[in-house]
């Protein structure tokens, strides 16, 4: 039992995700389910090799997207976050608005802003930005409010005004709600790329399911899906390591 509980959780995954892979190889096999209906992994494998150069062209526009949308969230998230949390007067204006983000059904709105803002990046943009966004800012506001009172008293106490109170107390305290929240919207960013592409683009992952799945090329629907998670999981491993890099919680 204490080897069992030595194992890294990581490659327990991994070693589970090799299992069901294997399953599922298996059952396709043994029970001759057309490709078309449900391919054998060993068959996504071998569209993702034989269609690397085209997926690598579309999953280089989706990530850029994702990743930039990303980098807006996260400087806005944090932004209208602390501007929330550390102020008054702003805090019953801002704070409906981060729960009204959240209400808008993208689905609905990347058509709008197709026709709005034309085909290109913005529009994109936007929708990534929309579903990244909530994460990272109410994860900024609950860190800043959830601040140690007794620490921020102390140091109020030695003369402390409220922009050191806010740098030496809250924010460091904050840092790991806010990464909570930035590696939530690590996780959707890829996604929500790939939908805003289903509204009108000419190159992206987006565009290369659609393709796939009019086509009833459900191997190549499966290995574009693929694409998603692993990149979804860069972005993940990402914000992970960045996390470890701020500076510890003081207690």
């Amino acid at each position: 039992m204490k080897k069992l509980k030595n194992i890294n959780p990581k490659l327990s995954a991994v070693g589970a995700l090799v299992v069901l892979v294997l399953l599922l190889e298996l059952v396709v096999r043994l029970f001759a389910i057309p490709a078309w209906l449900l391919p054998a992994p060993s068959e996504v494998l071998d569209v993702l090799w034989q269609s690397r150069a085209v997926l690598w062209h579309h999953s280089q526009r989706t990530v850029g997207e994702a990743a930039l949308g990303l980098g807006l969230a996260a400087a806005l998230g944090i932004g209208v976050g602390i501007a929330t949390a550390q102020s008054k007067v702003l805090r019953p204006i801002l704070y409906p608005l981060l729960v009204i983000s959240q209400t808008i059904p993208l689905l609905v709105l990347a058509p709008l802003l197709a026709v709005w803002l034309g085909f290109g990046l913005a529009p994109k943009l936007i929708v990534v930005v929309l579903a990244c966004f909530f994460p990272v800012a109410l994860d900024t506001v609950v860190g800043l409010e959830g601040a140690d009172r007794e620490m921020i008293r102390l140091v109020e106490s030695m003369g402390a005004d409220r922009g050191q109170v806010f740098w030496l107390v809250k924010l460091p305290q904050a840092w790991p709600a806010i990464f909570g929240g930035l590696r939530v919207a690590a996780s959707y960013c890829v996604t929500a790329a790939v939908v805003a592409e289903w509204m009108g683009s000419d190159r992206g992952l987006g565009i290369y399911l659609l393709s796939s799945a009019h086509a009833f090329k459900t191997a190549s629907v499966f290995a574009g899906i693929s694409i998603i998670v692993l990149a979804s999981l860069f972005f993940f491993a990402l914000v992970e390591a960045t996390g470890k890099l701020a500076p510890p919680r003081e207690e």
